[in-house]
């Protein structure tokens, strides 16, 4: 039962013992302790400012981010757009240009026509004089058997020559 109740000289060493623990905790313990606690706390809340730091950055990476974008979105928008002019000019180009090539090559076509129809004409007006200088010929010699007849057509034909001559 001694352990129940200690007896006063136990009780006695037993403060002092106590009381020469807690002196030297106090003066080698606790201020290690604390210190370490101190620098513990202080980490934590440079932890914290550096966390809030970096949240605000990301929050701020996130906007840039955001606006990068929409930028891009706004120059793809554009690149588009340009793309689609340059193919509706190339497209209005090309057609114009067919438009003036199949003017032409129908200019050409009629100019040819025209040439061919001339040269035509030309070779039709040939054969006609052709033909009637043969229908004349043979009219005439028919006509003029004699000599008598042919010299007076000549004269006549002379005479009409110089007449058409001193008019002009």
């Amino acid at each position: 039962m001694q352990l129940i109740t200690p007896d006063a000289g136990l009780l006695f060493w037993m403060v002092v013992i106590f009381g020469l623990l807690f002196f030297l905790l106090w003066k080698f313990g606790f201020p290690i302790i604390t210190d370490m606690v101190e620098k513990r706390n202080a980490t934590i809340e440079q932890s914290l400012k550096d966390a809030h730091q970096v949240e605000a950055q990301m929050a701020g990476m996130l906007a840039e981010h955001a606006q990068m974008l929409e930028d891009a979105r706004k120059e793809q928008a554009q690149i588009l757009r340009e793309a689609a002019d340059t193919r509706n000019k190339l497209i209005a180009d090309a057609k114009e240009q067919a438009r003036e090539e199949a003017a032409k090559i129908l200019a050409d076509a009629r100019t040819e026509i025209e040439a061919e129809k001339e040269a035509a004409l030309r070779d039709v007006r040939k054969e006609v004089a052709v033909l009637s200088v043969s229908i004349a010929e043979k009219i005439l010699r028919k006509e003029l058997s004699e000599d008598k007849e042919q010299r007076e057509y000549i004269d006549r034909m002379v005479e009409e020559t110089v007449r058409e001559q001193a008019q002009s």
